[in-house]
């Protein structure tokens, strides 16, 4: 992609609106654009980091026998009706095509998803299963903040299992667990992302999250090093501030934001929708549930707020919207055939070929954050190649063609 060619341009002032680092770097860098509170639009580069979090969370849900769907945002009153929520569910924005408001539009997709399982599953021989998707979710937030950490309009990747016993959810439970561990790590945050005990668990003592360690977090979290777990603050004097998996009471008090959850539901919303099975005695029994979601977007934002410096955001590799940011300085020709060459190879690269100054250029790369920059110039020619910096270093050294491509590849 050449630069001059981009929809979005780079802004040299923070809008006024955001206090959030993720909102401010964001849309900056040209990555989002402010519709309103807590709605966004995400513009190519931007999109481009949204479908590489997209697939990474894909592929491992895929690798736990996931199979993907596509459900509807608009639901009928009825189904929420069945389960209660229609009217205890506070962030539940309600529609209608008429003077009566008879519709949801979906903040989760549990009063979907049940009854359509129940269309396909009638014996034990079609369990267990699990499905999920990418779809858009709204959400009354009465104080929408925090940039793209929390909205009221934003897609969210929910899976939903079916069971016919509590041990066959145990264990889908732990193999989920341990692919958010790896979409975590894959996207770079690993190490900041624990495994966290919270409240909530429907038919279980408790619930768990994935909690992102950065100061722009809601949620307070104690840490245990010793494990690399947490508990969240709204539990931790039931567990008298001690590790429940150590007992380790030297706990690590810090501010975090939840990437990702998992609930065991059990019976909850199987049983008002009669999701039931016939079990090896020909009795129907209820479908235990489970479900588990992430949201690629707040994942987004939780990145941006872990890896940045005052100059601008700094991506992992695995969800920059392109790796090569290739900058000219006097000498387009030659940029331009490293251009068609990076391209030839499949590298994702950003052409800066705006006839602007270097320094605007440079300010731009630090903002736009990409992993690898380099500069094509007279004095890099002379010098025998171009120049190349990683965006978390500070030094640049000279390489070839040839070994800027053996690198990248």
């Amino acid at each position: 992609m050449k630069q001059s060619e981009l929809f979005s341009k780079t802004n040299k002032s923070a809008p006024k609106d955001e206090e959030s680092v993720n909102a401010q770097l964001l849309i900056r860098g040209g990555y989002i654009d402010k519709l309103m509170a807590g709605i966004y639009s995400y513009l190519p580069l931007g999109f481009r980091t949204f479908k590489k979090i997209e697939e990474i969370i894909r592929e491992e849900i895929n690798a736990v026998d996931g199979q993907e769907i596509f459900m509807p945002s608009m639901h009928p009153k009825e189904n929420w009706e069945k389960t209660g929520r229609w009217d205890s569910l506070d962030v539940l924005v309600k529609i209608g095509l008429g003077e009566e408001k008879n519709m949801a539009l979906a903040p989760t997709h549990e009063e979907v998803v049940a009854p359509l399982a129940k269309k396909f599953i009638e014996s034990y021989k079609d369990l267990p299963k699990a499905v999920y998707h990418f779809q858009n979710k709204f959400r009354g937030e009465k104080r929408a903040k925090s940039g793209i950490l929390r909205l009221r309009e934003f897609i969210m990747k929910d899976l939903y299992s079916f069971h016919s016993s509590q041990d066959d959810l145990d264990r889908y439970y732990d193999r989920v667990s341990k692919a958010y561990k790896n979409i975590f790590e894959r996207m770079g945050i690993g190490e900041k992302t624990y495994f966290t005990y919270a409240s909530g668990g429907t038919f279980s003592k408790y619930s768990h999250e994935f909690q992102a360690e950065t100061e722009a977090g809601e949620d307070t979290i104690y840490i245990c090093e010793k494990c690399h777990i947490a508990i969240n603050k709204e539990i931790i004097e039931d567990l008298r501030h001690t590790c429940p998996q150590c007992g380790n009471a030297d706990l690590r008090q810090t501010k975090a934001v939840e990437v990702g959850n998992i609930f065991k539901l059990g019976t909850k919303y199987s049983e008002p929708f009669n999701l039931v099975f016939k079990d090896q005695n020909g009795e129907d029994k209820p479908i235990i549930m489970g479900c588990y979601g992430i949201g690629p977007q707040r994942l987004m934002g939780t990145i941006v707020e872990i890896f940045h410096d005052e100059k601008g955001i700094i991506w992992p590799e695995a969800v920059a919207p392109f790796i090569v940011h290739l900058i000219h300085l006097g000498k387009n020709q030659e940029a331009e055939k490293i251009y068609q060459k990076l391209n030839s190879e499949k590298i994702e690269v950003l052409f800066d070929d705006r006839e602007v100054s270097a320094g605007e250029k440079f300010a731009d790369a630090d903002l736009l954050g990409l992993p690898y920059r380099v500069i094509i110039s007279e004095k890099s020619l002379t010098a025998g190649g171009l120049e190349l910096k990683k965006r978390n270093e500070t030094v640049s050294r000279i390489v070839s063609i040839d070994e800027l491509l053996k690198m990248l590849k």
